[in-house]
């Protein structure tokens, strides 16, 4: 997903300008469109580079949330509440933003359209949903919703990352200590084989030399090699079919793709139904959640969905026919369009999914731990074996 500035012209002739985050410059250009906006430039901004300026984490604004919340519910002017909170922030960053989100509310325009205005911090669903609170008059409900969404969100993405960090790690440690062997441990056992002959080696041994000579003598291109290709893949993943290819073999893998699709179910029920129960139409609410996905082939879906609900269908059949939600999920859903409690159902489905990602994740820990341990020990011990292999032999030959 990329960030686009545009410039557009109104029904009445006001040129406007700003940022939207969009996977694609012809998705700006509708959603604008669809807004009454006839746009006149759009492009895509390169990322700044910020190596010392520190980054507004999604937990700070679950707390900016929470805390504006309950100063509203309290009766706190917005524009005093705006003025507390810039003072406690300890985030550069975050100040700065808050002092210009205060000063553009001072100066007539409302909170929603102020948060616009910063699409770096606050996302579109934050933006959406407060604009439904200030159309409600429920602002401090809708705060307390948003809080309660991304302390979700962020619990379930930490709980995600901590199941993948590890064996990442451990992994990692493993192919260095593997490398550090082969490269600079083994080279000085090799004065001591070169007296028995290559004949007499053990196999393990003469292969393992032969690795040896062939890391120490491309060290400097292998390294080089490896970082040419990280970076190509990188670029590669962040193109729209690369990043296509990367989603949907990632929901097929044996183990992963099951967390992860029920990651993205977690995700999807979880948005839909805060903005739904927020008051946000069906089809903005769609628009909104499937720009905040995180994966293509669920976005497609979502995609597909609302442009079938545009044309008279229910939610609940294109999201069978697009055969990446479980049916049970496709049930609850229907259920809830029957019964009128969707936004109830998408909440009860989305604790469930949670709950699911957390069992799945433990299960996952707990078999990823003796695998990684049993591998390094089978590498390692190898290593060792055939090192002292020829030693061995040596010893017994001079007794």
């Amino acid at each position: 997903m990329g960030k686009f500035a545009y410039k557009a012209r109104s029904r009445d002739g006001k040129t406007i300008s700003g940022e939207m985050e969009a996977d694609s410059k012809d998705l700006v250009v509708t959603r604008l469109r669809e807004k009454g906006f006839f746009v006149t430039q759009c492009k895509e901004k390169t990322k700044e580079i910020t190596l010392f300026q520190r980054k507004v984490k999604s937990y700070e604004v679950a707390v900016f949330a929470r805390q504006f919340a309950t100063m509203i519910g309290a009766g706190v002017p917005l524009v005093k509440c705006l003025g507390i909170l810039h003072e406690q922030t300890e985030n550069p960053r975050f100040r700065q933003v808050l002092a210009r989100i205060r000063s553009d509310v001072e100066g007539g325009a409302t909170f929603s359209k102020a948060l616009e205005r910063c699409p770096e911090i606050f996302s579109e669903l934050f933006v959406d949903l407060v604009r439904a609170g200030e159309a409600g008059g429920i602002l401090d409900e809708i705060l307390n919703r948003l809080a309660n969404y991304l302390e979700s969100s962020e619990q379930l993405k930490s709980k995600v990352k901590g199941a993948l960090t590890y064996p990442i790690v451990v992994a990692t440690i493993a192919v260095g200590v593997v490398f550090f062997l082969l490269t600079f441990v083994l080279p000085n056992f090799k004065n001591i084989f070169q007296g028995m002959g290559d004949a007499a080696l053990p196999l393990p041994t003469r292969v393992l030399l032969g690795v040896s000579d062939f890391l120490s003598a491309y060290f400097v291109f292998i390294l080089m090699g490896l970082a040419a290709m990280a970076y190509g893949l990188k670029r590669f993943f962040c193109t729209k079919q690369g990043r296509r290819i990367w989603d949907t073999n990632l929901l097929r893998m044996p183990v992963i793709g099951i967390l992860m699709r029920k990651v993205a179910i977690a995700k999807f029920t979880r948005t839909l139904g805060t903005l739904v129960s927020s008051g946000v139409p069906i089809l903005q609410a769609l628009e909104v959640t499937a720009a905040t996905a995180g994966n293509v082939v669920i976005s497609d879906a979502i995609h597909k969905t609302r442009v079938s609900i545009r044309e008279g269908e229910s939610i609940a059949e294109p999201l069978k026919a697009s055969t990446v939600f479980p049916p049970m999920v496709v049930q609850m859903i229907a259920v809830g369009e029957e019964t009128g409690e969707l936004d109830g159902m998408l909440i009860k489905i989305a604790e469930f999914y949670e709950q699911e990602v957390d069992t799945a994740i433990k299960g996952l820990t707990s078999i990823i731990e003796p695998v990684i341990i049993v591998f390094m020990g089978v590498v390692v011990g190898g290593i060792v074996m055939a090192i002292f292999l020829p030693m061995l032999e040596i010893i017994n030959q001079a007794s």
